[in-house]
C-alpha cells in the first residue's frame, strides 16, 4: 500500500483517536496540537519469522496502552532499505534497520547513492548476529566454497542482503556471478533448505531468530553455521567500525560449539520532522517498559540507556536526544 492510501485509511479510522487526543493532550504535552498523523503509528519491522517482528509487535503494543491518542502497529517488511524509504515518505512512522544500511541512508551511501534519507534515531538497541547457515552434506568447508553454490542472500533490499554482498565481495567472490542468488525471505529461505534446493544461506538477525531456531532444531547435524571473523579486516578496511566480532554462543541454537561472527548493531529510526515532544515520548516508552518488552524477546534486555545514545553516524532526533539528556 502506497503512502497516500494509508494516510487516507488511517484518517478515516482514526477519527475517534484524533478526538480523544485532544481531550488528552495528544500525549505530548501540548494540549492544542492534534496527534500527529492522526494517532496511526505504523511500524516497519522485516520478516515474520525474524527477531524485528517479535519485538516490533511488543513496542507497538507499548505505545497503544502508553501513549494518550495514539494506537501503534507492527508490519511486516522486506527490512531495513524498505523501512527506511518507507518511513522517509511518511508510509510509516517508526522503523527498524541495521546500522550499516542507515548510516548509508543519511550519508547517501550505497543503495542511497546521492539520495540521502530524512531519517533520524530514537535509539541503539541490541546487535544482529550474521548467521551463514550451510547444508552439512555440502562440501562447505569455508566461506570461500560458498563460490558457485545456490545461496540465499535474504529479502530483496533488506540488510541481510546488503551485509550478504560485502562479505562475498571482502572474500573475493563476485555477489552476482560468483554465486547462483536467490532474494528470498527468511521463511521462504528456510523451506527451501530443508527442501535440498538451497545449499546455503545468509541471515542477519538477533539471537535466537525463530525461523533460523526452526531450520537448525528440526534437523539436528543437517546444517551447520560458518566461521566469518577471518573477513572483519578487509570490511573494516572499507567500511569502518560499524561492523565488530562476537561469538555466536552455542547455547542460541544447541550448536556443538560457539561460532565466530560479525555484528552490527541494530537502531530504531523515525522521520525527521517527527515532533519532538512524541520522539521523546516514543523514547520513553521504550525504555519505561523495557521489562516488558524483555518478555516478548530476551533481545530487548541487551541494550540500556547509554548505550543507545551512541547512534554516531546517524543523527538522533532532537526529542529522543532531550529523553537522554534529561535522564528520563
Amino acid at each position: 500500500m502506497t503512502g497516500r492510501p494509508r494516510r487516507l485509511v488511517a484518517a478515516l479510522l482514526s477519527a475517534a483517536l484524533l478526538s480523544a487526543a485532544l481531550v488528552a493532550g495528544c500525549g505530548t504535552g501540548d494540549t492544542d496540537a492534534p496527534a500527529w498523523h492522526g494517532g496511526r503509528i505504523f511500524l516497519a519491522t522485516g520478516n515474520t519469522t525474524g527477531v524485528y517482528y517479535q519485538l516490533g509487535g511488543g513496542y507497538a503494543d507499548l505505545i497503544s496502552r502508553h501513549l494518550p491518542g495514539y494506537e501503534a502497529r507492527a508490519e511486516p517488511t522486506g527490512a531495513s532499505v524498505e523501512n527506511i524509504t518507507r518511513v522517509a515518505s511518511g508510509d510509516m512512522e517508526i522503523a527498524f534497520s541495521l546500522a550499516d544500511t542507515a548510516a548509508d541512508a543519511v550519508n547517501g551511501r550505497g543503495v542511497f547513492d546521492k539520495q540521502p534519507q530524512p531519517v533520524r534515531a530514537l535509539a541503539r538497541v541490541y546487535s544482529n548476529y550474521t548467521h551463514v547457515i550451510v547444508r552439512a552434506d555440502g562440501k562447505i568447508g569455508s566461506f570461500a566454497d560458498l563460490r558457485g553454490k545456490r545461496v540465499s542472500t535474504g529479502s530483496p533490499r533488506s540488510g541481510t542482503d546488503i551485509i550478504a554482498g560485502r562479505l562475498l565481495t571482502a572474500a573475493g567472490i563476485d555477489p552476482n556471478r560468483g554465486i547462483q542468488r536467490f532474494n528470498l525471505s527468511l521463511p521462504e529461505t528456510v523451506k527451501r533448505m530443508r527442501a535440498n534446493t538451497l545449499d546455503a544461506m545468509f541471515f542477519s538477525g538477533g539471537l535466537p531468530t525463530p525461523g533460523v531456531k526452526d531450520l537448525l532444531s528440526a534437523a539436528p547435524g543437517k546444517f551447520r553455521l560458518l566461521p566469518l571473523t577471518e573477513l572483519i579486516e578487509p570490511l573494516g578496511a572499507r567500511y569502518g567500525s560499524v561492523y565488530t566480532t562476537a561469538m555466536l554462543p552455542k547455547e542460541a541454537y544447541g550448536t556443538p560449539a560457539p561460532t565466530p561472527t560479525i555484528t552490527v548493531a541494530n537502531v530504531i529510526l523515525v522521520a525527521a520532522d517527527m515532533p519532538d515532544q512524541l520522539a521523546y515520548d516514543l523514547t520513553r516508552v521504550l525504555f519505561t517498559w523495557q521489562g516488558e518488552l524483555v518478555q516478548v524477546h530476551p533481545e530487548a534486555a541487551n541494550f540500556s540507556r547509554a548505550s543507545a545514545a551512541l547512534t554516531d553516524p546517524i543523527p538522533l532526533h532532537p526529542g529522543a536526544q532531550r529523553f537522554y539528556r534529561s535522564g528520563g
